[in-house]
């Protein structure tokens, strides 16, 4: 994540949260609704005109809010999935944590983090990250893609019972549940 990540808060009720997980995540800012929100790192008016501001700009977006006051903010600038920032909707209270947006681009690891800080589960919903606990569109630090443009085609195999093998050094795919065989049709290297 290059961009400072900005949790977004439109009323009091929701500082709390929001300080939560400032304190939980490096370089984050509390972006509060200007009449709303004191003590906010950032102040602004216009929620859907900020929102789709920080969105097209490429920050990670936490909205302490209802998840639909994400989505239709954001609607209008969606238009590439794999350029898409992370967006993570969290119940005002902490209880709920869900990824919205760019769950292969830093949203699904992003919401496990918050919800270790808030002492609650992740609704993490990417069919790959659920069954094998991997996405392989989205390699850990320091690993990359050959071919980028394989990845949902090879996990839509895998889920639907095709098996895998791994050739060479891949730590990251051996430790993951997938189905992994010597002659597996999928070849993971």
């Amino acid at each position: 994540m290059s961009m400072a990540p900005a949790i977004i808060v439109l009323g009091p009720s929701g500082l709390e949260t929001a300080r939560r997980i400032r304190a939980a995540l490096d370089n984050s800012e509390i972006h509060g609704a200007r009449e709303r929100v004191a003590h906010a790192d950032i102040s602004f008016a216009g929620a859907s005109e900020h929102l789709a501001g920080l969105f097209r700009a490429g920050a990670p977006i936490i909205g302490v809010c209802a998840s639909g006051i994400l989505i239709r903010a954001l609607a209008p600038a969606l238009s590439d999935k794999r350029a898409e920032p992370p967006v993570i909707a969290v119940a005002e209270d902490g209880s709920a944590v869900v990824p919205l947006l760019g769950g292969h681009h830093g949203a699904n690891d992003l919401a496990r983090r918050i919800a270790d800080a808030l002492e609650a589960a992740p609704a993490i919903t990417t069919a790959g990250d659920i069954r094998f606990g991997v996405a392989l569109d989205a390699p850990p630090e320091g690993w990359t893609l050959a071919n980028p443009e394989h990845a949902k085609d090879a996990m839509a195999a895998l889920l639907s019972g095709a098996r895998a093998r791994v050739t060479g050094d891949a730590p990251w795919l051996e430790a993951a549940k997938l189905p992994l065989s010597e002659d597996g049709e999928i070849e993971l290297t």
